[in-house]
């Protein structure tokens, strides 16, 4: 199957990224949010990044300038219904994918590819309440999608070989590594990660270490790019803890169980970055630790 559109569903943290990565790499792309504000501040992040990209050398001023031009935007999700392949980057929770499909399906081809960014929610699930399980997979961005080079790419239970083998030619255009998962409670790479992060914030609410020992420890002492409760700030402790309770609930075993520490963070609206305030505050020039 030859891949030559992609739409977006989502245009936050993940879908711009992926736009971005898409149109680089030659398909046309249409992505879509129910914000006009949100695919605003989308575009112009895109633009932003390519011209981080071309201040570096990685790539020109031409091939900025046709990777932006191949993206269109639009509030209407049945304008991405003659795109080869569908990418949804919506918010991390099922009752909001599954909506999403369902009001798209009308709208599909015959032949286009239904695939989540979905971080941790059963692929063989969101794919059986639509009409198309066999062309469903979990396509799964790490982020910040341009520069990180894992994709991982998640089989259904019905999922068939022509579906993944057309995937697996996108993430190789888009220069990026494929590794395969099965549909399994977070896959791979946050079924490890997470109970790391959560472990780390167990650390913290114990009291064996505070927020910056924690993450000195775990930077100098395994050679680790960014701390755990650093690195939650950056993913999103909603994120975290809603992959944690994924993990719990699937797995039913008590090692998952989300701290309550997270929990309680959660609740306050301490998100992160993306609140300004989470394991760090972020609202001064450097990052202050909040405990």
């Amino acid at each position: 199957m030859e891949i030559s559109s992609i739409g977006v569903v989502g245009a936050g943290q993940m879908g711009n990224g992926i736009a971005h990565v898409c149109a680089l790499a030659g398909y046309d792309v249409v992505m879509t949010d129910i914000s006009a504000d949100a695919l605003s501040r989308a575009l112009s992040l895109i633009e932003k990044n390519l011209g981080r990209q071309v201040s570096r050398g990685k790539i020109s001023e031409a091939e900025m300038a046709a990777a932006m031009a191949r993206i269109r935007t639009t509030t209407t999700l049945a304008e991405l219904g003659p795109t080869d392949l569908v990418i949804e980057a919506a918010t991390e929770r099922e009752t909001v994918k599954q909506a999403i499909f369902e009001d798209l399906l009308p709208h599909l081809k015959p032949t286009t590819i239904l695939t989540s960014n979905t971080s941790s929610i059963s692929i063989t699930r969101l794919a059986s309440r639509t009409d198309r399980p066999e062309k469903f997979m979990g396509f799964h961005f790490m982020n910040p999608v341009p520069v990180m080079q894992l994709v991982e790419l998640i089989r259904g239970i019905a999922t068939d070989e022509e579906t993944f083998k057309a995937c697996k030619s996108v993430v190789d255009r888009l220069g990026k590594t494929a590794a395969t998962a099965e549909d399994f409670p977070a896959f791979i790479v946050n079924r490890i990660l997470m109970p790391m992060i959560n472990e780390a914030v167990y650390t913290l609410y114990e009291g064996v270490g505070n927020v910056t020992s924690i993450d000195m420890a775990m930077k100098l002492g395994t050679n680790h790019p960014m701390g755990p409760l650093e690195l939650a700030d950056f993913i999103g402790l909603d994120t975290c803890l809603a992959i944690m309770n994924v993990l719990h609930d699937g797995l039913a075993d008590t090692k998952y169980r989300p701290c309550p520490l997270l929990t309680k963070y959660v609740e306050a609206g301490w998100l992160g970055r993306k609140t300004q305030r989470g394991f760090y505050d972020y609202r001064g020039e450097v990052p202050v630790p909040t405990r």
